[in-house]
C-alpha cells in the first residue's frame, strides 16, 4: 500500500486522528514530489472550534536540535568553530565551572561530542525530577544555568567523553551557549540569519519569547501531555526548553521544507558539510544519531530523521527524494504518528508524484 498517494495517506491520518482522538498534520515535499502537498485532521484549538491545517504551529521541542547543529556546521565550514576543538575556552565561564565541579572533563569534550549526543552529559530533562518541577510551576522562567546546574545536581557524567550515544538536551543547551560567544549574539538570531530563514520562505518560524510571532502567522495549537490525565501544556512557560534543545515554533509545512531544504543542498555553502554532519561516529551507537539528525534504514532505505517531545517529526530519504512532517497535537499521539510517517517513507519510491 503506497501511504505516499494522497488518499491513502488521508484515510490513514484520519483514522488514526479519530482511533486517538487528537489532531494530526502531515505535509510531504521534496525533489520528486511534483507537487508538494499536505493534509490536516482534528482542532487546533476546540475551545473556539479552531481547525488545523499544515500552516498551523506548534512548539517543536527538539526537532530543534537539528537546526540548531546546522548553525553550528555552517559556523564550521565558516571556520568559526572547530568541530573536535574542547568545549572549556567556549562556554560561558559559569557553565564551565559547574561541569568541572561535577567532574565533566570540559578539555577533552567537545563541540562533536556535544553535537552527537557522545559528551556523557547527563540529561537534566529526561530526569522525572525536572519535569515535575516544570508543571508543579508552569509559570517559572527557566534560565540555561539553571537546567545545567540541575544536570549537575542530578547527576554527572554517563560516560568519558566520545564513549556511547546517550540522548542529552543539556548537551545541545551547552552548544546554544557555544553559538551565542563564537557569534556574538543571542541564539535565535543566529539560527535565523545562519540558515537563512526568511530567505527560504519559513514565514510561520519563529523562536518563542525571545522573537516576535511573524505577521500574518495562524495562533499556535494548543498542545497535551496524556498521562495520567490530559494536560493541557500548552502555556507552560517556554523557557522549560528554549536554550538549544527546544525553542523553534513552526508549521509543519515549514518542517518538512528546512528538511528537503538541508539535504538537497540549499543550507549550506559546501556540500561537504552535509556529509559531515551525516558521517557516522566511530563511538558506541554512532549508528542512531550523526550530528543533530537521527538515522535509520526503513524499508531499505537510509532516511534520516528527528522527532519533538510533544508530538513532531520528520524524515528525508535521499534515495527517494522525499521529504515529510507530522504534528500532533498530543503527546500520546506520537507514536502512531511516527509510525504512520515511517510506513509513508518505505512506500516513497512508487508514490512520490502522489
Amino acid at each position: 500500500m503506497d501511504f505516499l498517494q494522497r488518499e491513502v495517506l488521508t484515510a490513514a491520518l484520519q483514522e488514526q486522528s479519530v482511533a486517538m482522538a487528537v489532531a494530526m498534520a502531515v505535509f510531504v515535499t521534496g525533489k520528486n514530489v511534483a507537487s508538494p502537498w499536505g493534509i490536516a485532521t482534528g482542532m487546533a484549538d476546540a475551545s473556539t472550534g479552531r481547525p488545523l491545517t499544515i500552516d498551523t504551529p506548534l512548539r517543536v521541542a527538539s526537532n530543534t536540535k537539528t537546526f540548531v547543529a546546522a548553525t553550528v556546521l555552517r559556523l564550521w565550514e565558516q571556520g568559526a568553530i572547530v568541530l573536535d576543538a574542547p568545549i572549556a575556552p567556549l562556554l560561558t565561564p559559569a557553565l564551565e565551572r559547574l561541569l568541572t565541579s561535577r567532574g565533566y572533563l570540559t578539555d577533552k569534550i567537545t563541540v562533536r561530542h556535544l553535537l552527537s549526543h557522545s559528551a556523557g552529559v547527563f540529561d537534566h530533562a529526561d530526569d522525572p525530577r525536572y519535569f515535575k518541577a516544570v508543571l508543579a510551576n508552569p509559570t517559572h522562567h527557566w534560565t540555561r544555568e539553571e537546567q545545567v546546574g540541575l544536570s549537575c545536581l542530578y547527576d554527572g557524567p554517563t560516560n568519558e567523553p566520545g564513549r556511547e550515544y546517550i540522548y542529552s538536551d543539556t548537551g545541545y543547551v551547552l552548544l546554544g551557549d557555544v553559538v551565542e560567544r563564537v557569534t556574538q549574539a543571542p541564539l535565535a538570531q543566529s539560527v535565523r540569519h545562519q540558515l537563512r530563514f526568511d530567505e527560504r520562505g519559513l514565514s510561520s518560524t519563529w523562536w518563542e519569547m525571545v522573537e516576535s510571532q511573524p505577521a500574518g502567522t495562524q495562533a499556535r495549537a494548543r498542545q497535551f501531555l496524556d498521562d495520567a490525565a490530559v494536560t493541557d501544556v500548552t502555556d507552560v512557560s517556554a523557557t522549560l526548553d528554549l536554550y538549544g534543545g527546544g525553542g523553534l515554533v513552526m508549521s509543519v509545512r515549514d518542517l518538512a521544507t528546512f528538511q528537503q531544504d538541508l539535504f538537497e543542498h540549499r543550507v549550506f555553502d559546501n556540500p561537504a558539510t552535509l556529509a559531515e554532519m551525516l558521517r557516522q561516529g566511530d563511538h558506541e551507537g554512532a549508528e542512531e544519531y550523526r550530528l543533530g539528525m537521527s538515522a535509520k534504514r526503513i524499508g531499505g532505505r537510509e532516511c534520516f530523521s528527528h522527532t519533538g517531545y510533544w508530538g513532531t517529526a520528520v524524515y528525508y530519504s535521499p534515495d527517494a527524494g522525499v521529504s515529510i512532517a507530522g504534528f500532533t497535537t498530543h503527546r500520546a499521539g506520537r507514536p502512531a504518528l511516527v509510525a504512520l510517517l515511517e510506513g509513508a517513507m518505505g512506500a516513497a519510491g512508487e508514490g512520490a508524484d502522489g
